[in-house]
C-alpha cells in the first residue's frame, strides 16, 4: 500500500456491498458511470465523472477514507484524505 495511513484500519474481510449500484443516483433517476465501494461500511456510490458525485459526497458525509472501485475486473483503491492510490 502507498502513501496511506488509513489502510493498516481496514475492516478484515472487507464489509460487502450494501446495494448493487448507487441508491442515491436511483432516487434522483440519474445513472451513475462508475461505482465505488466504501471500504469502511460497504456503501456503493457513484464517482466524480457521475452528475452527483455520491462516493466523494459519502467520504465529506462520513469520514470514511478508503474506497474501492465497484467494477467487473477493477480492484484498485483510493483514500480520499490523503489523496492516494493504495
Amino acid at each position: 500500500m502507498h502513501g496511506c495511513s488509513h489502510s493498516a484500519a481496514l475492516p478484515a474481510p472487507e464489509p460487502e456491498a450494501l446495494a448493487e449500484t448507487c441508491p442515491e443516483c436511483v432516487v434522483l433517476g440519474q445513472h451513475p458511470v462508475q461505482l465505488r465501494k466504501c471500504l469502511i461500511c460497504g456503501h456503493i456510490a457513484c464517482c466524480d465523472s457521475s452528475p452527483s458525485r455520491h462516493a466523494t459526497a459519502h467520504f465529506h458525509a462520513t469520514g470514511h477514507p478508503v474506497m474501492r472501485s465497484f467494477e467487473p475486473g477493477e480492484s484498485w483503491r483510493w483514500c480520499y484524505e490523503d489523496r492516494s492510490l493504495v
